[in-house]
């Protein structure tokens, strides 16, 4: 790890993609509530803001990840930024290779990967023009092994983890980091279908801050990221068989 430290929270301009709800609703309050100057809440429907994100005082700004102009216009709109965070996220709810709609993985890519790649590509002259700052980029458990009953949703989140790795590589010498957040089970509506124990998205956004902050480059957030990683490094193929059984399971479940 590079010696290289993120922003500061506090008198930070945040951009916060898919802020409606959810964990990304989680980090403008965190961000507003720890001193950030400025949040900008990236919505795809500023008509259908929800009463929880409108109540922040967040700045709204219209920002569909996978449109360009909405991207490049952001980028514009938000001049003063120095921390962004890639939170909009799809998860199709689809296999991958019998899959009932054969484009949902493409969407899920789209979202979940060119999105944000798209959002990094935009806002860089932004943060190098701002004398620096960070990317964070909300990712998954399922981005560190293949998670069938994930279906287009792993790959996406996979490829994500790696566009942060090669992001923070070209971007570092503009005193620019990338964190990515490796998140597992958030009491979230993505998660609904999950039972069990589930993690606060407040608690998340939290520990995703204080991360960025300390200039980490991979971050598990919570106790299923970790312990998911522990299995993974004991016995990789386990793991993984594991994960390929939950593809058959009549409910999912997180463990109490």
């Amino acid at each position: 790890m590079s010696a290289l430290r993120g922003a500061s929270i506090e008198g930070a301009r945040i951009v916060v993609t898919g802020a409606n709800r959810g964990i990304g609703l989680a980090f403008v309050t965190e961000a507003l509530e720890r001193g950030a100057a400025t949040v900008y809440a990236g919505v795809r429907d500023v008509d259908s803001v929800t009463d929880e994100l409108a109540a922040t005082g967040a700045e709204i700004v219209p920002l569909e990840v996978t449109s360009d102009a909405d991207v490049e216009a952001a980028a514009k709109a938000c001049a003063d930024a120095n921390v962004v965070v890639n939170n909009a996220g799809l998860h199709a709810g689809d296999r991958l290779i019998e899959a009932s709609d054969p484009d949902a993985a493409r969407a899920e890519m789209e979202v979940n990967y060119f999105g944000p790649l798209r959002t990094i590509r935009a806002f860089a002259p932004v943060l190098r023009e701002n004398g620096g700052g960070s990317f964070v980029n909300v990712l998954s458990v399922a981005a560190i092994a293949p998670t069938a009953f994930m279906g287009g949703y792993s790959p996406s989140k996979a490829a994500a983890l790696y566009l942060g790795g090669i992001a923070r590589a070209e971007l570092e010498r503009y005193n620019i980091s990338v964190t990515s957040l490796v998140v597992g089970s958030v009491d979230t509506r993505m998660a609904s279908h999950v039972e069990g124990d589930k993690e606060d998205p407040r608690d998340i956004a939290a520990v995703g801050l204080k991360a960025m902050e300390r200039g980490e480059w991979v971050c598990d957030t919570d106790r299923m990221a970790v312990e998911s990683r522990a299995r993974l490094a004991r016995d990789p193929v386990r793991y993984e068989r594991g994960l390929g059984k939950l593809l058959f399971a009549t409910e999912l479940r997180t463990k109490p």
